[in-house]
């Protein structure tokens, strides 16, 4: 497990290069392997076609014949397989980045969410043509089972792929979580310095770092099931708040401007489905971490009224910046007029 954690932590520091040196050569590494990713998806279905062609169909016809799972499982196997479509909220970190993201946010989301389900769909139904649902739960990696019983000589391709499509995953997201600090930390919300970007790859280095710092923390620190349970735990906490706070101000301040407009009813729906996923987990199967991952939340409040609310700013805080501001070479985005 140790190895794995150090290849772990080694794609980390890459991405966190390759996203730290340039904008444009991240981008270029995300095109790169979303489109090797596509080919490896395209196989896979291709392979699952072959088997159903040559009559392999008895695991689909039982594949959904097992006792019925309670609600807190329900749950949790959602945490997993949302986890999946997570990517659909990485785009509105990025809005500045984006042209025209008025129309061109809500367009890419409606194209892709129903893109990722169809690949998910036929992906899944390639699995059952060659294994059954017993198997595909005890494979660690059911893609490199898939592949050694497909595939062949081949098998070395599926590997491959799940390295391709995890390190894809990574870049993208460290992209997006990049650009969330910068945001946050304008706002006030963070540290002054996760708001700067360097001054001459004008990349927002300091809150990339920032958020490979945490993301190395938790490698060292969890496995990756319990990462996706205890982070989609949390992270539907706050996408459930941030559907409550939508619904509010639709009625506290229905003048002000909406770039984004959809029907009530979608909140709402959201909000009722985050509650659930919150809950149900916890009323199933109560454990310690809930509690941890609930106080670590409400904790922020310790931070957040002194240094947000209020205002208060340590003195030594401004030689931090300064010493964090000239070893990265990093300068707020006001001033970068003056290096052009």
């Amino acid at each position: 497990m140790s190895v794995v954690k150090m290849v772990a932590l080694v794609a980390i520091v890459m991405i966190l290069f390759v996203n730290c040196y340039s904008v444009n050569l991240g981008m270029a590494v995300q095109n790169i392997f979303t489109a090797a990713k596509l080919v490896a998806v395209l196989i896979v279905i291709c392979g699952g076609a072959w088997k159903l062609f040559q009559g392999n169909t008895q695991h689909l016809a039982n594949a959904f014949s097992g006792p019925t799972p309670n609600i807190g499982a329900v749950a949790t196997a959602f945490y997993t397989g949302l986890w999946a479509y997570d990517g659909w909220n990485n785009l509105n970190y990025v809005t500045e980045e984006i042209k025209n993201p008025s129309k061109n946010l809500p367009r890419s989301i409606v194209i892709g969410i129903p893109l990722v389900t169809l690949c998910y769909a036929l992906i899944n139904i390639s699995y059952l043509a060659a294994m059954s649902p017993t198997e595909m739960v005890q494979s660690e990696a059911v893609a490199v089972t898939f592949g050694n019983r497909i595939l062949g000589v081949m098998a070395w391709l599926m590997p491959l792929s799940v390295t391709i499509s995890t390190f894809g995953s990574a870049n993208g997201t460290l992209f997006a979580a990049g650009r969330l600090c910068f945001a946050a930390s304008r706002e006030g919300h963070l540290l002054d310095i996760l708001s700067y970007v360097h001054v001459r790859r004008l990349t927002p280095a300091p809150g990339l770092i920032f958020h490979s710092l945490i993301a190395a923390a938790m490698v060292l620190y969890g496995t990756i099931d319990s990462l996706i349970d205890f982070f989609s735990f949390t992270a539907w906490i706050f996408y459930g708040g941030s559907m409550m706070a939508l619904i509010v101000m639709r009625f506290t301040k229905p003048n002000y401007p909406r770039p984004y407009k959809v029907p009530i009813i979608i909140p709402v729906v959201v909000l009722v489905i985050s509650m659930y996923l919150v809950v149900a987990p916890i009323i199933d199967s109560p454990r310690i971490e809930y509690l941890y991952a609930l106080l670590f939340i409400f904790a922020g409040l310790i931070f957040y009224i002194p240094f947000v609310k209020l205002g208060m700013t340590p003195r030594f805080m401004n030689k931090v910046t300064l010493f964090l501001q000239l070893l990265l070479e990093v300068v707020p985005t006001s001033s970068m007029a003056l290096f052009d």
